[in-house]
């Protein structure tokens, strides 16, 4: 790579495609609460950029809101097209057949509607006083310690989890070992292929006696629901499937929700004037979220395609066969879009809702209501709980993880 072309480098100048990457992705995040500042630059001269991923492979990365848009939902740039012989890949370890991330339509929507038909609306919102209940419980603990505490252990991390383990009808107990499962899904650079391929091994084992299980004992809960869609319907959702699908909602059920917290309470704890008024006004806590959710992405890069056929887009013509990145992260930061300082946190805005948050077209979201429910109750409950709560440390001391598709902060150091 030629590193005079690189990210936190001072050239002054975007890199251009050609024939060899004039970049190394993901980017350089320069601290906790920036984002790559080199997707600035790309959204205004070279919106479609070249660059060396994860596993080595050349790909493209997309960063303006439009492009990124048409990356999610237009079916030349596909999901299913990960799983072929020789096509690019965004890390060294092979994609997982099966799940919902590797399949377009109809195969996508056959097994979406399944799992809709289960994970409806109204179950989530039937668990809206059990996140309540789960979350006061954990904010009782809390008021027993004196600060300063890490958020992450005692409220950012354990909340999605039980929150998923309860939808799902997950032990508990095993958050220890499905924690070490999921970073592992998530890896860019922290896990080498084996480790992943071990990992995934180990999941796969144990969903199937989950499985099982549920078999054996039904339940009322998703996973029990889903094991009757495939024991009832004929095979229309198949083992492989079932205990893929499992994987998918529970890793994604809990590892962005659990990022989601911490920078958003961060946020909030950044901008004391807006968190006074949603404090005097609690009513704006679903608008103040969508902002936050704008402003926070739980990765610095965005959802993985490959091009079925030549697209030309950003006045780029990306060959047929290229992997693509849909940067998100750069998206809901563009100023065409979301106007002037888009790159500030402004709960007022009224263009918030139009994020890309959770995604676009075909593959948004599946959870979107379970988490903007985590989120606004987690957030809501915690300010009005510790009306004093604030950083125990100073914000340049924070930390991202790293070598993840989904960041987190390392420690969220609080006091109140």
């Amino acid at each position: 790579m030629d590193t005079a072309s690189a990210p936190g480098t001072d050239t002054g100048t975007a890199p251009e495609t050609g024939t060899e990457p004039g970049l190394q992705y993901p980017f350089h995040r320069p601290s906790a609460v920036q984002t790559p500042p080199v997707y600035e630059e790309l959204r205004g001269k070279c919106p479609v950029a070249h660059v060396r991923l994860p596993s080595g492979d050349e790909g493209y990365v997309v960063s303006r809101y439009d492009d990124v848009r048409t990356v999610l939902a237009d079916g030349r740039f596909s999901r299913a097209a990960m799983l072929a012989e020789g096509a690019p890949r965004l890390t060294a370890a092979p994609p997982m057949a099966g799940s919902l991330f590797t399949m377009d339509p109809p195969e996508h929507t056959r097994l979406r509607k399944l799992v809709s038909r289960e994970f409806t609306a109204r179950r989530v919102q039937n668990l809206r006083p059990r996140i309540q209940e789960l979350t006061d419980g954990l904010l009782d603990e809390m008021e027993k310690l004196s600060g300063p505490v890490d958020l992450n252990p005692v409220f950012a991390f354990p909340l999605p989890v039980m929150v998923i383990c309860e939808l799902l009808g997950v032990p508990f107990e095993d958050r220890g070992r499905f924690r070490a499962w999921s970073d592992a899904f998530v890896s860019l650079t922290s896990h080498t292929p084996e480790e992943v391929l071990e990992q995934r091994m180990a999941m796969v084992q144990y969903l199937g006696e989950l499985v099982q299980r549920k078999r054996e004992e039904p339940t009322d809960d998703l996973m029990g629901a889903l094991v009757s869609v495939h024991d009832e319907d004929g095979g229309r959702l198949s083992e492989h499937e079932l205990i893929t699908m499992g994987i998918t909602l529970l890793v994604a059920g809990h590892e962005t929700t659990v990022s989601m917290i911490g920078t958003c309470v961060l946020t909030l704890l950044r901008h004391p004037e807006h968190l006074a008024a949603l404090r005097e006004n609690p009513g704006t806590i679903d608008h103040v979220v969508e902002e936050l959710l704008r402003i926070n992405p739980i990765g610095d890069g965005g959802p993985f395609r490959i091009t079925l056929e030549d697209v030309e887009l950003g006045g780029t013509t990306i060959p047929k066969g290229s992997g693509v990145i849909a940067s998100v992260c750069s998206a809901n930061q563009d100023a065409d879009r979301f106007g002037e300082s888009a790159d500030s946190f402004d709960p007022s805005r009224p263009t918030a809702s139009a994020h890309l948050a959770f995604g676009h077209g075909a593959h948004f979201c599946l959870g979107a209501a379970l988490a903007r429910a985590e989120l606004q109750i987690a957030v809501s409950s915690l300010i009005r709980r510790f009306p004093t709560l604030r950083l125990a440390d100073e914000v340049g001391n924070l930390t991202m993880t790293s070598g993840m598709m989904v960041h987190a902060l390392s420690s969220l150091p609080v006091t109140w």
